[in-house]
């Protein structure tokens, strides 16, 4: 793509970013989990190449919380998880992709991205714990936060 200014390219990738952070919105209404719902979105070269929402297990029933203690179950898949399992069963790869998810990425998640070779991580909601991002921050990924989807121009 050729752009006349490098302020365009910076508002065009903006744009994309609200975009595909919105599209990871929806999918996150695909979660069965009722404490918070949470959806990825894996995109390369403009592509979606893979996408997934927190929740059980393939072939696990689609009850994230423990009923008795209201808690998540320890065996609930993370929406950055699902997204990157999915890819890697997958032709794609994961290299220099960008991950756009519903909230910010776990300590756990940001192992798993840095593993995949995923260069950003755009994000809609700060998760309450940050060790996450600092983690990615210190991988030299890329993390852009984007609050407030509703005021963006499309």
């Amino acid at each position: 793509m050729i752009y006349h200014t490098q302020m365009e390219y910076i508002d065009k990738q903006h744009l994309l970013d609200c975009r595909y952070l919105r599209m990871a919105l929806i999918w996150a209404e695909n979660s069965y989990c009722k404490r918070r719902k949470v959806g990825a979105i894996l995109v390369k070269d403009q592509m979606i190449i893979s996408d997934g929402f927190n929740g059980t297990p393939a072939g696990f029933e689609n009850i994230c919380e423990d009923e008795t203690l209201g808690l998540t179950k320890p065996y609930v898949l993370h929406a950055e998880a699902n997204a990157i399992t999915k890819v890697a069963r997958s032709n794609n790869s994961s290299q220099g992709s960008t991950l756009y998810v519903t909230a910010s990425p776990c300590l756990e998640c940001s192992k798993l991205i840095i593993q995949s070779g995923i260069r950003r991580v755009v994000y809609h909601e700060h998760y309450r714990i940050t060790d996450g991002l600092d983690l990615l921050e210190r991988a030299g990924i890329e993390c852009v936060h984007i609050p407030d989807l509703e005021n963006q121009s499309l």
